[in-house]
């Protein structure tokens, strides 16, 4: 279920559809949509990362959507030439998956192969390689099936009981937002101590959800597609000491390089929010020898050089709303103001 805040900035964007604003050109030069899973929509109640999902219906709906709304579906590199350019008659919009999900070549790629239309996928090396860990699998799957969980927090023992959908979805926000901020190695310990008390395989649970070399072959032989990389583990940089962060990028490169043997261009910042890297971060991105990084950080991307490359923003689309009109409004560049918070009765 979308929160409170998710379902009111919906309403906004819904109303700016009807007002009219989305039918204007819009600002800038177009706009990069980020998606990460692609899959048939569960019914599961419990659904905490439901967010990043959309079902391969919606992808086909988006790319129909853009044609008819007469955007240039467009690469990476095209991407980048238009943002260095003076404004072209017709706006851009580039798509792009994050994560290397298995679900891409079972569920997304039909949908793109059978439109033709250019995408970029962002790997993380040892996904593919069978040594990465998705914690946030494993957090999602041990807190879906148990109703009492213990675990070491900060050296101190806590356990929570959760009975409904709610308290376990307050319980992985919670968790995931702790998780998320340790360093890497203490991360891969605190849930690798989580799997083992409540007997989740991560190696095979990460393995299942990543797509492997033999499926990523394919799609690199799809003149469509465009390999990027996300690092080798996945890891959130502003966690990591520069020099430790630094290697996790060159390295994402040099390996998706040998294995595809051409030139990996651009790169995506694990979870690319602002609290997940830093602008040293965004200075190493190019002197890793990237051509263009970005972000989930929202906006446009602008004409004429005022789109800092190396720190591209993305709409990252959220897999709860299914609406094209909020899509639309979004794509255009129409922004609000911050709602203030006002006394009651004022």
């Amino acid at each position: 279920m979308a929160s409170d805040s998710s379902w009111f900035e919906s309403f906004r964007l819904e109303l700016a559809y009807f007002s009219g604003r989305a039918f204007w050109r819009g600002v800038g030069a177009g706009a990069i949509l980020r998606f990460e899973r692609v899959r048939p929509p569960r019914r599961d109640r419990f659904q905490p990362l439901k967010a990043g999902e959309i079902s391969p219906k919606f992808l086909d709906r988006t790319i129909r959507a853009l044609k008819r709304w007469r955007y240039d579906i467009v690469t990476m590199d095209e991407a980048c030439r238009r943002a260095m350019t003076i404004p072209q008659r017709r706006r851009f919009a580039c798509l792009t998956f994050d994560g290397a999900s298995k679900d891409l070549i079972t569920h997304a790629y039909p949908v793109l192969s059978q439109h033709r239309v250019p995408y970029t996928i962002y790997v993380p090396t040892a996904f593919p390689d069978g040594v990465g860990e998705a914690w946030w699998l494993a957090l999602e799957e041990i807190i879906a099936r148990e109703i009492r969980i213990s675990l070491t927090i900060n050296q101190e023992d806590r356990h929570f009981i959760v009975r409904t959908a709610a308290e376990k979805i307050e319980l992985f926000t919670f968790l995931h937002d702790w998780l998320r901020a340790l360093a890497p190695g203490d991360r891969s310990a605190a849930i690798r101590d989580l799997c083992s008390r409540y007997s989740v395989d991560l190696k095979t649970l990460s393995r299942a959800a990543s797509m492997d070399w033999a499926d990523l072959a394919r799609l690199a032989a799809d003149p469509n597609a465009t390999i990027a990389s996300a690092t080798v583990e996945y890891p959130v940089l502003s966690t990591m000491k520069d020099a430790d962060a630094m290697r996790e990028m060159t390295m994402g490169k040099r390996v998706a390089e040998t294995v595809f043997h051409r030139e990996v261009r651009h790169f995506a910042f694990p979870f690319g929010d602002p609290q997940s890297f830093r602008r040293a971060h965004v200075v190493m991105a190019e002197e890793a020898g990237f051509h263009s990084a970005v972000s989930t950080i929202p906006g446009i991307v602008d004409a004429d050089s005022r789109t800092n490359l190396h720190a591209l923003p993305r709409i990252a689309w959220d897999g709860r709303c299914r609406s094209l009109r909020v899509m639309r409004v979004l794509l255009s560049g129409v922004t609000f103001a911050p709602v203030k918070p006002t006394r009651a009765g004022v």
